[in-house]
Order: structure tokens, then sequence, then C-alpha cells
């Protein structure tokens, strides 16, 4: 806008002024006229870029002030900020609750090779997270193919949640290597993915009867913090065949696997806390977990120095420090939603299945089932009736994708739950009521 400016001159002396200084004057203040207006667009962007500055920050401020000259050329700035969108944009999320994932320990040992191989192939989806381990008793040879059957797994290096242990430990079932492996797998995967809920240990001689697809679905509205632990206080037989005698582990510090050996004197039952003993086969969440291995409680590092003596630690260790624990004692589910076989009283060992316990096993409702021999024919029962497996692949689910099925990744977040998930899902509803009424926790 352009200034109307007049101006009066009054001669007070009554003489004329000359014509030559009235334009000297009037050039003048055309002069200031002219750069007027670029002073005052000045001086105001200046005061808004103050008022903002203080407002909001620099950074904000910096945008508002480029939104001020939006006739300026942009283009560059556009292109710019549409790459660094798409590179932080977030993968889609499904809607409804989080899917869980589990993460799963499964391990080996001499000639469980190919064992260990089907599991995998049985129990995985791609959300999950897995550590493999064959033990030293295995033959370097069965270490380096598993690693390099790992590796050239298209799928597993796509979604890179797949990981062998390539340092192997002596594991000794009665001793407490097995619970120092486990300990060792669960660190393994606290340092590759806080991105998982719970974690199973398997080892080879288990198989699924349901698909992950059933077990997703069926914890999608299980409360992340409980812990699947089949447990009693009552240790009966255990109470000296266990608990008092005291056992060395040469796997603690020989290169070579051997027996555990007893020495004496016996101990007697421990006075600051109380044991439980159960099921070595757990599903513990990741708060559990955390617990277990970062240790803020000196608890379970106490109770890994008892167990150490400890026949057959395993069946104890997890047991006891989480209903020694006030706060994890109320995480507690009754249940290693297992099926397994024992005598009466169990023994050292479960009976192998066969299809002469498919109905049972079925009946149960479980999501695993131990123990099974290499290539059994039930396991072939199984992946046809149950798991919808085809040999050498994976269990169907709605992530899978290609032909023939399941060798490519579709949509990893679309689950396609079946029979097994309602059978599933009324055991883990049942043994979570349970919990709740506090009937079978920690007793």
């Amino acid at each position: 806008m352009l200034l109307n400016i007049s101006i009066s001159i009054t001669i007070t002396t009554q003489r004329r002024i000359p014509e030559a200084l009235i334009k000297e004057m009037m050039g003048s203040l055309y002069l200031e006229k002219k750069w007027l207006f670029p002073l005052l667009i000045t001086s105001a962007v200046c005061i808004l870029f103050l008022v903002v500055t203080s407002s909001f920050g620099v950074a904000s401020s910096i945008h508002s002030l480029n939104s001020l000259f939006f006739f300026l050329p942009s283009h560059q700035a556009n292109e710019t900020t549409d790459v660094m969108e798409r590179k932080v944009a977030p993968a889609p999320a499904p809607s409804g609750p989080v899917i869980p994932r589990f993460a799963y320990f499964i391990a080996g040992s001499k000639g469980d090779l190919e064992k260990i191989w089907r599991t995998l192939h049985a129990v995985y989806h791609p959300l999950n997270h897995y550590v493999l381990h064959l033990d030293l008793e295995s033959s370097v040879e069965e270490r380096n193919e598993l690693t390099l059957r790992v590796e050239k797994q298209h799928i597993f290096n796509e979604r890179g949640n797949v990981f062998v242990i390539q340092k192997a430990n002596i594991i000794t079932y009665t001793g407490p290597t097995m619970v120092a492996a486990t300990l060792h797998a669960c660190a393994i995967l606290l340092k590759r993915s806080k991105d998982w809920d719970w974690f199973i240990n398997l080892s080879a001689s288990d198989y699924p009867l349901v698909t992950q697809d059933d077990l997703l679905y069926t914890f999608l509205e299980v409360d992340r913090n409980l812990n699947f632990i089949e447990h009693t206080s009552r240790l009966r037989w255990k109470e000296k065949k266990r608990a008092m005698p005291l056992i060395v582990d040469p796997g603690l510090y020989q290169s070579n696997k051997s027996e555990v050996f007893w020495v004496t004197p016996n101990r007697n039952l421990p006075t600051s806390f109380r044991l439980f003993t159960g099921s070595a086969w757990v599903i513990l969440s990741h708060e559990f977990v955390e617990y277990v291995i970062w240790g803020w409680d000196n608890l379970p590092r106490t109770l890994l120095m008892y167990y150490t003596n400890y026949v057959s630690s395993p069946e104890g260790y997890f047991h006891t420090v989480a209903c020694n624990s006030p706060e994890m004692a109320k995480t507690v589910v009754n249940s290693d939603l297992h099926y397994i076989s024992w005598d009466i009283p169990p023994k050292q060992h479960p009976h192998i299945l066969t299809i002469k316990d498919t109905d049972k096993m079925i009946a149960s409702g479980a999501a695993f089932a131990r123990k099974f021999v290499r290539d059994d024919p039930v396991l072939d029962l199984i992946d046809n009736t149950l798991l919808h497996r085809s040999p050498g692949l994976f269990t169907m689910g709605g992530w899978c994708s290609g032909k023939p099925e399941c060798t490519e990744l579709g949509d990893i977040y679309n689950l396609k739950p079946g029979p097994g998930a309602e059978r599933l899902n009324r055991l883990v509803s049942q043994v979570v009521l349970n919990a709740k009424s506090s009937k079978f926790q920690c007793i």
C-alpha cells in the first residue's frame, strides 16, 4: 500500500522558498517512502519469530517461519521431507489386541539334529524368536550342519529370528547344567530382542499338538505376566531322593560329559525358603525371565547356588524362585500345557508316546506333548491331522504364501486358528481361572 503524504509548507518569514529546495525535499521523502514498506515487513517477521521461538522452540519456529514464505519455491524441501517420512514410517499395525510373541529354546544332544529341525519347522512362526542348541556331546558335524541349514533357509534370513548357539555347552540331564543352558538361552533372547512375551523351553523330543496360529490366538487375551509352571510343594518321595542328597555335576568343570555323583553327608531341608518341584518344561513371562536373569532381588542367585547340588534341578529351580517371590507368586499358573505320560509314582523319564496315545493327547487340550522318538508314525499323524504340515515344510498358518504353501512369507499378522485353538483355549481358561482363585497357586 502506498502512503499518501500531503505536505504543507508554511512560510514564516513571508519569503518564498526556492523551487529547487522543495524538489530536493520531496525526493528525500520519496526515498524514505520507498524503503518504509520492506522495513515494516521485516520488523513484523522478526517479532513473530521471537514470539514463536519463546513458545515452541527453535525447530517449530523455523517451520512456522518457512510457512510464511509460501510463495518461495519449495520442491526440494518437500522432496526431502517425503524421503524422511518414508524412512521412518512404521509398518501398518493390525487392529485389535496386539498379537503375542513366543521365544523358544529348543535343545538337543547327540543324534538329535533331525529331531530339532523337524520340531523347529513344526513350531515356527515369523513373529516368534528361536534359539537352538546341540550340546557338546553332539558331533561338530551335526552342529555345523544345523548352522548351515539355518543360514540357507531364506525365511529365517528374512526374519532374522532363528539363532544357533555356536559355543556348545555340556548338558547333564539330572544336573544343574541344564538350568545353566536354559538361563543362557534366556539371556540371548533378552539381548537379541525385547519383542516377545513368553519364553518356552522344549527338547528335541517334544512336539506341538496345535498350530502356532492356534497358540498365538489363544494367548491374545491372556495376561502377559502369567507364568505357566506345573508345581507343588509336596515333595513326598522327592524329599529324600532329590532335595536332601548332595550331588556334583562334572559338566560344570570338565570338558567331557560324565554322570553326576553323590557326596556325603546329606543336607537338611532349607528353612529360609520353601522348596517346590514339578515339570521341567515351562512357559515363562518376559517379566519373570528378566527377574531371573537380572536378579534385582538376590533370590534368583541364591537359589541358583542352592540348586547347583540338587538332583534334577530343572524340576525345581524356576518353581522355587517364582513361589518364594511375593510378586511373582501371584502370576503362577499350575500347568505346563504339556501332555506327558508318567508312571505312578513318576520315574526319571516319562513313557514314549505312540499312535496309541493319540486320543489322550488330543483330549488333553495341551499345546505340546513329549516324549517322542525320531520319525515315529505318530508324528506323521500329528502333522497330517492337527498341524496340516507337509514333510520338510512349516506348519500351516495365515502367514503362509508361495507354492508349495509356506515357502514364502505372506501377511505375518494374519492368524487362522483352527480346532486346536478351541481345545487349547478350554485348557488355558480353566488353569488361569484356577490360578486366579489361588486354589492351585504355589501350594
